[in-house]
């Protein structure tokens, strides 16, 4: 599509509001959220069982932060070239690789950007080697991301942090499309934000290739590392316990799902709307492989038997979300695409409930010519896939069983995190379709759970 005349594009708007409450807030979560990475290993490990004496934790803390011996202890050589090695063989995967390349969503300069979409391709390579090595050399070949972990997320808050320098000090090159959210002439804010749009070198585009590769596929790698540091410990890899292989199965095809839907993220507010800043790249890069993988971390320390009851009970419960989840995001994306799907939410036999799930999905136009669904799961809620998600969240969770509330913390984010964002989009879109907005949400009521929430 060609673009329109630049002299009649504004590259770089002014923000006009802030989210996250300004300035102060966008400090809060720079500094918080890489603290909390470190606070649930320190929190939860072995050496406490995962159940802090929470009376001594200010105590605790206080000890630490005025310790010059433990902030030395967050650095590993080790660790930080391992890291820097994985992170140079996921980029080298995007050049080598084949991979289409695609179009995202129009841009304001009425452009397109291209993509070469090859992170499957990558994350099966890493886990051909991965497999590979530990039937070669054995579980205890790979046990060094449970090792050293510390040192590790070290490593990728840094590679976080510098990336997010980078990119804000690029985004002052003439020229740059900023995110019409991060431009607010605020260094904190902007900095957390992202100021630029799509930071690229050449045809590499940084915030599409973090979305998906670094940070996820190195998440599964920690997860397998978890099992073999167990198997290890209880003699071998038929001794891992059930409740590890479902927290293997259940987040690696997770995993591998996005990996594989890999054109889906290309209409997803992280690429459409934000820009790249520190918020993408510490989320990306170090909260997402190493507080997702909580859980199996857990496992290697606190060795639960399940028993075929609960692991079936538990298997329902993800793949009852995974199928909301994955069905959900399919008929949205079929509907973009210029298909109306049949709804499959329910089968034809409960025709009686033919309101909520018509063969034909219903839908509403906007004045501005958009079209907005209002049957099949959107007519259930506005990001009925959200519902889904958390259910997967929860069934990830509950393999570690009731000891500590610790490994529930995910999930307990991760609601929090989703409310966040149906509220950034119901305000976007509020202000994007005005009343058509006010009437859709009278036709879908509920936000994300129906009759909950």
């Amino acid at each position: 599509m060609a673009s329109k005349d630049a002299s009649h594009v504004e590259l770089a708007p002014r923000t006009t509001s802030y989210d996250f409450f300004g300035p102060p807030g966008a400090l809060f979560v720079t500094l918080t959220v890489p603290a909390i990475t470190y606070a649930l290993y320190f929190g939860c490990s072995e050496a406490n069982g995962c159940t802090p004496q929470l009376p001594t934790i200010p105590d605790q803390i206080a000890a630490s932060v005025t310790n010059p011996n433990w902030w030395a202890s967050l650095w590993d050589t080790q660790a930080f070239l391992v890291y820097l090695a994985w992170y140079a063989y996921t980029v080298v995967a995007w050049f080598v690789l084949p991979g289409d390349w695609v179009q995202g969503t129009t841009l304001r300069t009425g452009g397109k950007k291209s993509y070469k979409l090859n992170a499957f391709p990558t994350f099966l390579l890493a886990l051909g080697l991965t497999v590979g090595t530990v039937y070669r050399f054995g579980p205890s070949s790979f046990t060094l991301l449970y090792e050293k972990w510390v040192g590790f997320v070290t490593a990728s808050v840094l590679m976080a942090t510098v990336q997010a320098l980078y990119c804000y000090a690029l985004s002052f090159r003439k020229g740059k499309l900023l995110a019409v959210g991060g431009n607010s002439g605020n260094f904190i804010y902007d900095f957390f934000i992202g100021r630029e749009l799509n930071p690229s070198i050449g045809s590499f585009d940084i915030k599409s290739f973090n979305e998906l590769r670094p940070g996820l596929i190195l998440w599964f790698l920690i997860d397998i590392s978890m099992a073999c540091e167990q198997a290890v410990r209880r003699g071998g890899l038929t001794e891992i316990t059930d409740s590890m292989w479902l927290v293997l199965a259940f987040q690696g095809w997770y995993v591998a799902d996005a990996l594989f839907n890999e054109s889906a993220v290309l209409t997803t507010m992280d690429i459409t709307t934000d820009g790249f800043g520190f918020m993408l790249a510490v989320g990306d890069l170090s909260w997402v492989p190493f507080v997702y993988s909580l859980q199996a971390r857990y496992l290697v320390f606190k060795q639960i038997e399940l028993g075929p009851v609960w692991t079936a009970v538990i298997f329902l419960a993800n793949a009852t979300g995974y199928y909301i989840f994955r069905d959900a995001n399919g008929e949205k994306n079929d509907f973009r695409n210029g298909s109306n799907p049949k709804s499959k939410s329910i089968p034809m036999l409960y025709s009686r409930y033919a309101k909520w799930f018509p063969q034909d999905l219903k839908y509403m136009t906007t004045a501005s010519g958009s079209k907005l669904l209002t049957s099949g799961w959107w007519g259930w809620s506005r990001h009925p896939n959200y519902f889904g998600d958390l259910l997967m969240a929860f069934a990830w969770s509950l393999p570690t069983g009731f000891n500590t509330p610790i490994t529930y913390f995910y999930v307990s984010y991760f609601a929090v995190l989703l409310i966040h964002r149906q509220l950034r989009d119901d305000e976007h879109c509020q202000k994007k379709y005005g009343k058509d907005w006010d009437t859709y949400k009278k036709l879908v009521p509920w936000r994300i759970v129906p009759y909950i929430y």
